[in-house]
């Protein structure tokens, strides 16, 4: 789902040399906990380290950067705080991906160097509560056919604002949810080309972000059948193969957050 990101500190500078390339595997394989990878480059100073490689999701699109480690060939273990995309020294997206050192590490850090192999490890339990929560707020998409004017995906809930004045009903929508999970139905990573996605503007479902443009196709994320799916929309982020593996969920809150928003907040039904 293309939408507002949730809060985070704040991204590190951009770095003074021209930027580099990170492969995304997480965007093929979801599922992917781990990589071997090589070193592009360190800036001791932000503790960001730039890979040719990644299973490392950044912040976007609502969703959470990933957490984890980046092994060295002794073992030693850098721990990644975060993750973001890159940017240039105008603020402008880059190729990049940034992992973002923790605190206190300037010693490992240091022993890092462009060309040096590493094996970046996800947070896999966080990643999967994320992939679980994320799909869950496409179901809540096909329940509530309305724009969405904010997402936020963290392994502890999703929330979603909807443009609208009608009121939901939190029992209603929890009963729709189980229903959905209980159909075990496929998740499927596509694509669209610009022209289709022009000739169905309903794709998108955000009012407030347009799906990223320029490559000639988007990348989709359908639920269900490609004859009868129960949603299909422009999406970078992750998901499970089957919303099978969402479990089951609570409505954690609605909210009425203006006259023409409404706020729902989905959490797991076991405790967090």
């Amino acid at each position: 789902m293309t939408a507002d990101a949730p809060a985070a500190a704040p991204s590190p500078a951009a770095p003074a040399i021209p930027p580099t390339t990170t492969d995304d595997l997480f965007r093929a394989d979801a599922y992917l906990r781990e990589c071997t990878a090589r070193v592009l480059r360190v800036e001791a100073a932000t503790g960001t380290v730039v890979l040719d490689r990644t299973v490392f999701y950044p912040l976007g699109g609502g969703q959470a950067g990933d957490s984890g480690v980046l092994r060295l060939a002794d073992g030693a273990e850098l721990a990644i705080a975060d993750t973001r995309k890159g940017k240039d020294a105008e603020g402008k997206p880059t190729a990049e991906i940034w992992h973002l050192a923790a605190p206190g590490q300037d010693a490992l850090l240091a022993r890092l160097a462009p060309g040096d192999t590493v094996t970046a490890a996800i947070d896999w339990e966080r990643r999967h509560r994320m992939m679980r929560l994320h799909t869950a707020s496409h179901l809540l998409c096909h329940l509530v056919a309305q724009p969405v004017n904010g997402c936020a995906i963290t392994p502890e809930a999703v929330r979603v604002d909807f443009h609208m004045s009608e009121a939901l009903d939190a029992a209603a929508l929890a009963e729709g949810l189980a229903a959905l999970v209980a159909q075990a139905l496929p998740v499927t990573v596509g694509r669209v080309t610009d022209a289709e996605l022009d000739a169905n503007p309903g794709l998108v479902k955000s009012m407030s972000v347009q799906p990223p443009r320029g490559s000639g196709t988007v990348r989709t994320i359908r639920v269900g059948s490609a004859e009868a799916p129960i949603d299909l929309q422009p999406c970078g982020g992750t998901h499970v193969a089957n919303i099978a593996e969402i479990g089951a969920l609570r409505v954690a809150k609605v909210e009425k957050k203006g006259a023409q928003a409404r706020r729902v907040v989905l959490a797991f039904a076991e405790a967090t």
